[in-house]
């Protein structure tokens, strides 16, 4: 009896760990319990999120040193507090936003060939929310576009060559945001939140356009976008099972797949590939990433393979994809990073040619901005510019930075610290004293 096998271009993707000697060694990985992904990629530079006294830092390493990183190796240490999230700008290779306990995020310019001394001056500090920033995300159409979100529950547009956030979502959020993610023209942003709730956010209108309870458990979710259409959400059910579900971003009421995945209890960290339609998930304390094909029909999601490893992982990320080998068919790489390793991991799909294989590798996207800031902030939409991979990788001129430097706010003397502390426990106790007064006041009327 024949069985019917659904045919793919990539139904035979393989993952291959890089040798040891390609591998990065003796990094000091933060001890962070924040759901991040600890890691992000350019094609010219890696950063990995770090362990060290007085303060936040990350180490910032080109591809080239691999082998065991030097214990004095040089950070990125400018935040007060631990740094909880990284990403690189899409339009300039070495420029990188951090994401701080401090209540701050800051942008900075990683020198040419990497860095020769700790940098601590960034080329930008955006200043505006309440607690902790939690996330930061880079607009993949608009120069100069960056979202972040905190446990203030806000979500914050910036200008970051201005220093100013232009947009802010604020009071719709009932929980802490856990994950943000931008459509493919960054017209619209997906978060998902500790409520259990997933959100389509219009930053331009200041307001949650759509939101529909996701996931039934307590634990942590995410959500990314599959292209303009369609969102992609990971979480736990209420019996702690992990799952995933697409869901249409028209109408997000409207689930279109869903799938119970295992018991296990890290939290899934899933990535899209938008030029082959394919999703990984790996798992945080996992040694393995599972991957799917997107289509169009009524499953939704296919099963392809699983990447198996007995070294679990902390962390995951992708570099863009002009950093592929296309003559090696490679369609994805991914860091994974463990306790204080960093393994480059290569999907490919196994074919034997000379030639171009332009069915796998579309036009991709070109690491050029399609709009300005202030287009962007005027209401125009565009399509991100793409490229051929036929010539190999390429290194771009980077689009230049110009930051207008904003005011740091003034540092406090120790006496005018405990001075304003004073002033604020008179101002409570003036306060305690005049609730009392009202209470008594309101019980004598009800008398």
């Amino acid at each position: 009896m024949s069985r019917f096998v659904r045919s793919s271009k990539f139904r035979h993707v393989f993952g291959t760990v890089a040798k040891k000697e390609d591998c990065y060694d003796d990094l000091r990985v933060t001890r962070s319990a924040w759901d991040s992904n600890y890691a992000a990629a350019s094609p010219l530079y890696f950063a990995v999120l770090y362990e060290s006294g007085g303060g936040g830092s990350f180490i910032v390493l080109p591809y080239s040193a691999s082998g065991k990183v030097d214990p004095k190796a040089p950070l990125v240490s400018g935040h007060k507090n631990p740094v909880l999230d990284i990403d690189w700008n899409p339009f300039n290779d070495s420029l990188i936003a951090s994401a701080s306990e401090d209540c701050t995020s800051k942008i900075w310019g990683i020198p040419e060939g990497g860095l020769k001394e700790t940098l601590t001056e960034p080329l930008q500090t955006l200043t505006g929310h309440k607690r902790k920033v939690g996330s930061v995300k880079f607009s993949p159409t608009a120069n100069n576009i960056l979202a972040t979100t905190s446990t203030d529950m806000s979500v914050k547009i910036w200008d970051i060559e201005k220093g100013k956030d232009v947009l802010s979502v604020e009071g719709q959020h009932t929980d802490m945001i856990q994950s943000a993610d931008w459509n493919r023209n960054g017209s619209f942003l997906a978060t998902s939140c500790k409520d259990k709730k997933i959100r389509i956010v219009d930053p331009r209108q200041r307001k949650i356009a759509q939101e529909v309870e996701a996931h039934g458990g307590i634990k942590g979710s995410r959500v990314i976008y599959l292209g303009m259409d369609k969102l992609f959400s990971c979480g736990f059910s209420k019996t702690s099972e992990r799952e995933f579900a697409i869901w249409d971003a028209r109408a997000l009421g409207t689930k279109l797949a869903f799938q119970s995945v295992d018991s296990a209890s890290g939290l899934l960290m899933p990535f899209y590939d938008e030029d082959t339609r394919t999703v990984f998930l790996g798992g945080k304390g996992d040694g393995n990433i599972r991957y799917y094909e997107i289509v169009d029909d009524a499953t939704q999601i296919y099963y392809l393979s699983e990447f198996k490893s007995a070294t679990p992982q902390r962390g995951l990320c992708t570099l863009p994809k002009r950093a592929v080998s296309t003559s090696d068919c490679e369609i994805v790489r991914m860091l994974k990073v463990g306790t204080k390793t960093l393994e480059p991991i290569s999907f490919q799909v196994p074919r034997k040619s000379d030639i171009f294989q332009d069915d796998i590798f579309p036009d991709t996207f070109s690491g050029e901005p399609a709009l300005t800031a202030d287009e962007w902030l005027g209401g125009q939409d565009a399509e991100p510019k793409t490229m051929s991979l036929a010539g190999g990788f390429v290194k771009k001129a980077p689009v230049a930075f110009n930051p207008d430097k904003q005011d740091a706010p003034k540092e406090l003397s120790e006496k005018e610290v405990r001075a304003e502390h004073e002033k604020l426990k008179q101002r409570v106790a003036y306060l305690e004293a005049e609730l009392i007064k009202k209470d008594a006041k309101i019980k004598e009327l009800s008398g």
